[in-house]
Order: structure tokens, then C-alpha cells, then sequence
């Protein structure tokens, strides 16, 4: 996993109040990773309004609700993850066993502890969402978070007139914001909302 994505993950978090731990802060290359060793970050929410269990695809609403957990970034951004990726993929689900998770509680504790994976998106079919989304909770998988809406979010957060100088990649965020190459995701959709308005209103002339 690029240390990119994880840097994206934890600001993510972080922007939500999440104190965050990375466990691990070696690279593994001359064996397989132990259990433990597929954490990526193990977060704690000290402000938690409720419980996320039924909320599988988590967003940045429902992520308030998450009181801690322990976090999985697989960001294979080529593909989607369909049932036939998940299925020949077993090592994504090794941050679920029971020695990871014994991991995460000696950091945040157990109760209420979720299992979060992070992708890079699941299948826009109905149906074929559906039997990944059954796959991964079957696996025990608590919820997952998509870098869309991690990277929505937090591009909706950066103001152009605030220096981020203590984070590298909100600061580059801010830099493609102020230079008119990256669009705040709201603003994005009102275009395309009044794009299809005018198309709309120009089919009957």
C-alpha cells in the first residue's frame, strides 16, 4: 500500500476528530504479514454520538456515529471491488482476524470496536454492490469507506485562503483549488445541475 493513500486516510479521520495510530511503522518485504501487520490505523472518536453497525457504506455523516476501530486502506485504484476481486483476494479480510483485533483493543479498547475497510469503490451495478457488500460483511467487515468520498470531503474542507502548511496534502489540495484545477465537489455538482437544467429547458424550442 502506498503511503499516500494511508496519509489520505488519516487526514481523513483526523478532519472528523478521530485521534489516529498507526501500529505499524516498518515495511514488510522478506515474508507475509502477520494479522496484526494488515492494520494500517487503529482510531478513536472521543466525541462518538451513536452506533455504526447499520451503516455499512460510511460517509462523512455517519462517520460520527463510529466510537473506534480499527482500519484496513487497500487502495487499488485501478478496479472496483466486485465479488470476483474479493474472492481471489483473501489477504484483504486478514486485518480481521482475531489477532488483529486483539491489536486494536490494546490501543482503543473493545467496546464497540468496527472493522473498516477502505476501497477504492464498490460496483456501481445494484445487484452486483449488493452480493460485495454481503461478501464483505460474511467475511466480517463492519463498513466500508470509498476514496471518493474520502477525497470528496476532504477537497469540500479546504479553504484557498488558509496556508496548510503543517500537511502536505492539504496543502496541495488547497494550491489545485486556488489555481481553478481541482473543484470543491458541491460546486461541481451545481454546474452539471444547471447544465442539464438548460439542456432540459432548450428540448422543447
Amino acid at each position: 500500500m502506498s503511503a499516500v493513500d494511508e496519509t489520505i486516510v488519516r487526514e481523513y479521520f483526523e478532519a472528523h476528530g478521530f485521534l489516529v495510530c498507526q501500529r505499524r511503522k516498518y515495511v514488510v518485504q522478506s515474508r507475509h504479514k502477520t494479522a496484526d501487520e494488515e492494520i494500517n490505523l487503529v482510531v478513536l472518536n472521543p466525541q462518538c454520538s451513536g452506533d455504526a453497525t447499520a451503516s455499512f457504506e460510511l460517509t462523512a455523516e455517519t462517520l460520527r456515529q463510529v466510537s473506534r476501530a480499527v482500519v484496513a486502506v487497500k487502495g487499488w485504484h485501478t478496479e472496483t471491488f466486485a465479488p470476483s476481486v474479493l474472492a481471489h483476494q483473501p489477504k484483504i479480510f486478514r486485518f480481521v482476524e482475531q489477532r488483529a483485533v486483539e491489536e486494536a483493543k490494546k490501543v482503543v479498547g473493545g467496546d464497540g470496536l468496527l472493522k473498516i475497510l477502505v476501497v477504492p469503490g464498490l460496483p456501481r451495478e445494484a445487484k452486483t454492490r449488493e452480493r460485495s457488500i454481503e461478501l464483505l460483511r460474511a467475511k466480517g467487515v463492519d463498513g466500508v469507506i470509498s476514496f471518493r468520498e474520502i477525497l470528496s470531503d476532504l477537497i469540500a474542507r479546504v479553504h484557498t485562503n488558509r496556508n496548510y502548511q503543517k500537511s502536505d496534502l492539504l496543502q496541495t489540495l488547497r494550491l489545485l483549488k486556488n489555481y481553478d484545477l481541482l473543484r470543491d465537489p458541491q460546486l461541481e455538482l451545481r454546474l452539471r445541475t444547471r447544465k442539464t437544467k438548460k439542456r432540459s429547458d432548450g428540448a422543447g424550442e
